[in-house]
């Protein structure tokens, strides 16, 4: 028995001098060493971290200035911005089982909560956003980019334009306010900036260029802004701001080519800054006969082609029109007799080259008026009547 733990122990000595002496050996190459064996590790792996970046700003000087520029701008606008939280109040039916079968317990009122951006525009806190971002809350608040919060009252809304001013309820009265570019000089391919609260992440900012100038397809809308920044619902009421951190157009709302999906699809659409204006001077100047978009513009309810055709109207080839693709239901212009398909030639007796061109002549003339327009159905050319109703309120937007 002695001589069997003799033999074990003596066994055991020599694999423990065994393990030493090689552990020693690979001590002494290069990334390994008796801890590493100790700890159960494996022969360690050489790494070389760098210390300096592939280009120095002076490499790119023109990048890095534009870098600098970029974050002082977003810097200088940001604290202009802010979110607005709105509860509303919907009635909904409460329902309740009872062995399989339905049965109704009356009404209840149900709270809502909305989101949305808008700009401060006043040292003394009158914020601009969206009429739909308002549109029957019962309660309105606003978020700066400091994270204070502040009760905030409607002053004035105009649904036509879909443009509401906000008063914030505060003694303070210097509020970071940004001012209004012309939005009559805007130039295609021209940078701006889109800021506000997408998703209820406040504080975001975009980049991107003005894609086009006069984006409208019917004539209960504007002539909007259209933008690749990118733009998702809660930007709604935001504003969309030019290299000096002016309000080049609030934004209102993104195309949606796919109706499956609601985020940016590359087409985002601002309110002019010129509409916008028009309807601070409307809330400053108190007058209620614009208030709630009780507007003059004229409306017809139609929807039309983007592109003008050419079409022969027996008095030669190369007549230019404007094609209706769509009628409203129950519209001004479903009343006349006006259909899909009809192509419109002249508007009170004055030519109409461009889609453009036709829903400026109908939202400028006034609500009510008597309008003709030359139509060209069926190979022959005539007059539709018209009488121009009132423009809707918008209920759309992000």
């Amino acid at each position: 028995m002695i001589d069997h733990l003799r033999r074990f122990l003596f066994a055991l000595l020599v694999f423990i001098i065994a393990m030493i002496v090689f552990a020693l050996w690979r001590g002494t190459q290069p990334g390994y060493g008796l801890l590493d064996l100790l700890r159960g590790k494996g022969p360690g792996e050489k790494f070389t971290a760098p210390t300096a970046p592939k280009l120095k700003a002076d490499d790119v000087p023109m990048l890095a200035q534009l870098d600098e520029e970029y974050t002082k701008l977003a810097a200088a606008v940001l604290p202009s911005v802010v979110s607005v939280n709105t509860t509303s109040v919907v009635q909904k039916q409460l329902v309740q089982q009872f062995f399989g079968l339905n049965f109704s317990r009356g009404i209840v009122d149900v709270p809502q909560s909305g989101l949305g951006s808008g700009a401060i525009i006043s040292k003394e806190g009158h914020v601009i956003t969206n009429f739909h971002v308002i549109d029957g809350a019962k309660e309105v608040k606003v978020t700066l980019n400091d994270n204070k919060t502040y009760e905030a009252r409607v002053l004035y809304a105009d649904g036509v334009r879909d443009i509401a001013l906000l008063k914030i309820e505060s003694d303070k009265k210097d509020f970071p306010a940004l001012s209004f570019a012309d939005s009559e000089k805007v130039r295609v391919g021209q940078i701006v900036f889109a800021v506000g609260n997408p998703f209820g992440l406040s504080g975001t900012v975009t980049q991107g260029i003005i894609s086009a100038r006069n984006r409208h397809i019917t004539d209960s809308s504007m002539d909007y802004l259209q933008t690749d920044t990118v733009i998702n619902p809660g930007n709604s009421g935001g504003p969309l701001v030019n290299l000096r951190g002016e309000i080049l157009g609030i934004n209102v709302a993104i195309y949606r080519g796919d109706q499956n999906v609601s985020s940016w699809q590359g087409i985002g659409l601002a309110i002019p800054a010129n509409e916008a204006k028009t309807v601070v001077e409307d809330a400053m100047s108190a007058n209620p006969a614009k208030s709630q978009g009780k507007g003059g513009s004229g409306f017809l309810g139609l929807e039309v082609n983007q592109e003008s055709v050419r079409i022969n109207t027996g008095e030669g080839a190369g007549t230019i029109g404007v094609l209706i693709v769509r009628v409203g239901e129950k519209s001004p212009a479903q009343l006349a007799g006006l259909v899909a398909g009809d192509v419109v030639t002249g508007f009170n007796g004055r030519p109409v080259r461009s889609s453009a061109e036709l829903l400026t002549m109908i939202r400028m003339t006034p609500a009510g008026s008597k309008a003709k327009l030359t139509v060209w159905r069926n190979g022959e050319i005539g007059n539709v009547d018209c009488e121009l109703g009132a423009q809707p309120q918008h209920g759309g937007g992000m």
